[in-house]
């Protein structure tokens, strides 16, 4: 009994542990992504069809860091995203994009 609670012990640590950002969701009806959402992982489930980046594109996250966002669509219909200037971002259901900010403009990561 002490090894299979041990095991499972192991095995949650782990799991936690794979899960490399924070994953954050939007509000119901919320059609644009917060600010603080960098450097998170944004699941859409049953979201707008169109939703809108921060007006002025942030240029680190809350650690400093350089603001990143990861948007995974998990359904049921594809996602636009828009942001400053001409950016403009499709996104079928399963797929995930890495959006990136420089503080000026927003770009798709690889």
């Amino acid at each position: 009994m002490k090894t299979l609670l041990l095991t499972m012990a192991i095995l949650a640590a782990q799991m936690n542990t794979f899960q490399e950002k924070p994953v954050v969701h939007l509000r119901a009806n919320q059609a644009f992504i917060d600010q603080g959402f960098g450097g998170k992982m944004l699941e859409l489930i049953h979201a707008p069809s169109v939703i809108r980046l921060p007006a002025v594109p942030p240029n680190l996250d809350s650690e400093a860091k350089p603001w990143v966002i990861d948007i995974k669509n998990m359904g049921p219909e594809a996602v636009t995203i828009l942001g400053k200037g001409a950016f403009n971002a499709n996104i079928n259901v399963g797929q995930t994009i890495h959006v990136h900010s420089n503080g000026t403009t927003y770009s798709l990561k690889p």
